[in-house]
């Protein structure tokens, strides 16, 4: 097992979780457990996600791709009902 990439909190952590799982790469989310203990433990490098060897090359990739990505123009809505805007 290889750790492949620190997120930032645990909800990234399990997005990209899911997306290297959607593509056929098992990745565990190590730390997860830890998360409670923040106010005991350093906040930085608590999490990681880890794969097998073999699949390290490729879910780097696709980790650096994810993060690369832009979001689609035209997506955002006209305006933001419940929103104040200052």
């Amino acid at each position: 097992m290889q750790r492949i990439y620190e997120p930032e909190n645990l909800m990234e952590g399990e997005l990209l979780q899911g997306m290297l799982a959607s593509e056929g790469i098992e990745a565990h989310l190590v730390g997860r457990d830890l998360l409670g203990g923040v106010g005991e433990l350093p906040v930085f490098g608590l999490l990681a996600l880890a794969v097998d060897n073999d699949q390290a090359h490729c879910a780097r990739e696709l980790i650096a791709a994810y993060n690369e990505a832009l979001p689609m123009s035209g997506d955002e809505p006209d305006s933001f009902p419940d929103v104040l805007v200052c």
